[in-house]
């Protein structure tokens, strides 16, 4: 599956325009997809052409309402004069402050202790709100963790964590759910990377990382809400220990190092 940022968006998203101000109809149309987290930041639009034919206006009255929208800060300039939707929640924090929580484990803890609740709320309100869609995707991006831990893939588990969180805050149907965890995302992308690379038994950890994913796939399924919430706290418990296990790694390897470098120029007294 596509785990890359948004690019080209389908064009079977929009609505033919029944209304008097046409205009305004199109940019209330526009504004709905993108609070709803349906049209992503960064996504390119179609061409006027296509827009024009599927909303079935002039491309007069649709040049009014993209115009407005870029007014709004909405949309903007794509490559080869193309449009797309503005980067409007970007990171939650800067790439320094990023780097700044990652050396200093506290702060990452405390991070965790934050998601533990958002991760709980969402998976609580996707298990009595998912349609069969939402359902199908999680489904499938459960089933391609499961290829990419067979094939010990890292990176690819790494990015498909992450589109599973993502995909269980979209079947919450809570827009500021979905705008503020998409805005974590960098954050929580690095932040899963040094875990795994800083981990001595990586492969037990990512065993135990699917397995948690397909409990909570399951009961958001089944929509058993208390038991979805559970399992996402269970969840976050286990990587905010797996995060404490693998800084304590890094802190014996460290050691270890300067144990032999020790040894080889420190020689003990009395010998």
């Amino acid at each position: 599956m596509n785990t890359k940022a948004p690019g080209k968006m389908p064009i079977a998203l929009f609505e033919p325009i029944h209304n008097e101000s046409i205009p305004d109809s199109i940019v209330w149309q526009f504004e709905e997809l993108i609070l709803n987290g349906i049209l992503k930041e960064g996504v390119r639009l179609p061409s006027e052409r296509v827009l024009a034919e599927q909303l079935q206006v002039s491309r007069p009255k649709l040049r009014e309402a993209l115009t407005e929208l870029k007014e709004r800060g909405l949309i903007c300039a794509g490559p080869a004069e193309s449009a797309e939707i503005a980067r409007l929640t970007k990171n939650a924090m800067s790439p320094a402050l990023i780097d700044l929580y990652l050396r200093h484990p506290k702060a990452i803890d405390d991070h965790l202790e934050f998601r533990r609740v958002q991760e709980s709320l969402a998976a609580r309100l996707a298990a009595t709100r998912a349609t069969d869609e939402d359902r199908q995707a999680l489904t499938n991006i459960v089933e391609e963790m499961e290829k990419a831990n067979d094939n010990k893939d890292s990176d690819l588990e790494t990015e498909l964590d992450i589109c599973f969180h993502l995909a269980v805050v979209d079947a919450s149907h809570n827009r500021h759910l979905i705008h503020t965890m998409s805005s974590l995302y960098e954050l929580n992308r690095k932040g899963l990377a040094l875990n795994r690379q800083h981990l001595s038994n990586v492969q037990e950890v990512s065993k135990k990382l699917l397995q948690q994913h397909q409990q909570i796939c399951t009961e958001i399924c089944a929509g058993r809400a208390d038991e979805a919430a559970a399992a996402a706290e269970a969840h976050i418990d286990f990587v905010r220990w797996s995060m404490k296990e693998a800084q304590d790694n890094q802190e014996r390897r460290a050691n270890a190092k300067k144990r032999s470098l020790a040894r080889q120029v420190f020689i003990p007294s009395g010998e």
